[in-house]
This record gives C-alpha cells, structure tokens and sequence, in this order.
C-alpha cells in the first residue's frame, strides 16, 4: 500500500506507526484509518515484530477528526467514514466476535500495542490511545474527549472502553463535560501510565517496548487475549481458562527454557 498518512518502520523486532499529518496535528482521516489498518496487519503478521509503538509526527498525536472533513459531514448531512468496509484491512479480527469492530479490533492483536502521546490527542486521538494497551505521555500533552463541543456521542466505544481505564466516576468527568486535561492529571487519573519529558518519551518508550522481548511470544498473546477476553465474563471462567492454559503451556518448549534460565540465572532464550 502506498503510504500517505502514516510512516511505518520495524527496526529490533518493534515496529512504529508514526501518524504523519503534522501540518495537521495529526488529524484523523479515513484514509489514516485506513493506512493504520493496514499496518497494523502487516505488523500483526510478521515474524521479525514483537511489540508495536504508535506516535504522532511533529507537535501532536492525533487532534481528532480532520476538521475539513467535519465540514463536509455537515454538507453532507450525516457521517461518512472515508474508508471501503469491504476492502479495509482487519487485524484482531476473528478472535471474539466483540472485537470485530472499529478500534476494538487491538484487544483481538496478538502483539503489545503502546501509545506514545507526543502532543494533542482529541477526540478519535484519545479514543486510539485508549484501545492500545499501555500509554507514556509527553509532560503537558492536552487530552480531551472533545465530541460534547460538537454535539456528537462517545465515539466508538469510549463510552464502554474509559470507565474500564479510569474508573466510571472519573470517566464520566471526561466523558460528560469534554475538559481538557494536562499528561500530568492523565497520569494521576490512571489514563496513562508515565509522563515524561518531551525528549525522552520516544526512548523510554522504546527501551520499555524492548524489554517485552524478554517476555516469551505465547505469553504475551495469550496473556492479552485474556486480558480482553476477561472483560466479558465471569472470574469462575476466567479460573477455568487460566488452568487450561497452564496445562498447555507447560509441555511447550518455552515454559522449559524459561526454568532452565531461572535456575542457571540468565536471560531466556524463546522461540
């Protein structure tokens, strides 16, 4: 696919989405949608990457939906996404039928996702940063929900996806009355998980993403999927599966090399 909206590298088994409209903040469109997707596949799929980084290029993240593109939902008179439903990629797909939608398609990827919010995230910016599974922020990075200015609804899922981050009282606050919140009160709300100064967010986010390659691959996918997965039934359920899993995994040449290495004290080497 030729790439327009977005750059995508894989150096040392981590691969990066940079969304790439920085004369625009990054604005969403449904051609980066479409680009994400894509690469967000293509990573999914690719022995030589483990963990995934999404960032923004130049001063932001993603300052949500394009605003030429607003305006031309409202001459329209009603929403059009911008992308082929029929052609459009479909990573995480086909793991539970819950993720086979727009953004909850991460919980079904397989590889860590990690947002590092370098700037504004608005609207369909916060909701990207909220499907990815950890966030590192730039200190005084603006984050707001952004669509009650607008006379719009949550927007896809962050009305169910916040409350389970931050706890409902605390989503309803952003939910309900669209503020914006500084990296720092984002990190006390438990949205993000560390705010760090502008320059050292890419390499803390890089040598954070690296030691997840210490992590065994079936680890992390199955850990992840249970993760996601638990959000939807019950703790009995979730015992159950977890025993299963461990049956399993225990004859897997992983689980042995990972107590050969706790007891000869050394760094596992995994499949």
């Amino acid at each position: 696919m030729e790439l327009r909206s977005i750059i995508y590298e894989v150096d040392d088994r981590v691969a990066t989405i940079t969304l790439n409209r920085p004369e625009r903040l990054n604005a969403w469109t449904g051609r980066m949608h479409t680009e994400y997707r894509w690469a967000l596949a293509d990573a999914e799929e690719r022995e030589d990457v483990r963990v995934v980084v999404v960032t923004g290029a130049g001063r932001g993240f993603c300052a949500g939906a394009d605003s030429t593109a607003l305006v031309s939902h409202v001459e329209r008179g009603g929403y059009d996404p911008g992308i082929d439903s029929d052609t459009i990629a479909t990573p995480g797909f086909g793991v539970r039928p819950e993720f086979d939608h727009d953004f909850a398609f991460h919980f079904g990827l397989r590889k860590p996702v990690i947002a590092a919010i370098n700037g504004p995230a608005a609207g369909v910016g916060l909701v990207l940063a909220c499907y990815c599974d950890l966030r590192f922020a730039a200190a005084g990075a603006k984050l707001t929900t952004a669509h009650g200015r607008l006379n719009l609804p949550a927007e896809y899922g962050l009305s169910w996806v916040l409350p389970r981050i931050i706890g409902l009282g605390r989503a309803n606050d952003l939910l309900l009355s669209s503020r914006v919140v500084l990296s720092e009160e984002a990190e006390h709300l438990g949205l993000v998980n560390k705010v760090l100064p502008p320059a050292e967010l890419l390499p803390f986010t890089y040598e954070y993403a690296r030691s997840l390659l210490e992590i065994s691959r079936g680890s992390l996918a199955e850990s992840k999927r249970q993760i996601y997965t638990d959000l939807h039934r019950d703790v009995g359920s979730s015992v159950e599966e977890a025993a299963e899993l461990l049956d399993r995994m225990m004859t897997e040449p992983d689980f042995a090399e990972g107590v050969a290495a706790l007891t000869e004290k050394r760094p596992p080497e995994f499949r």
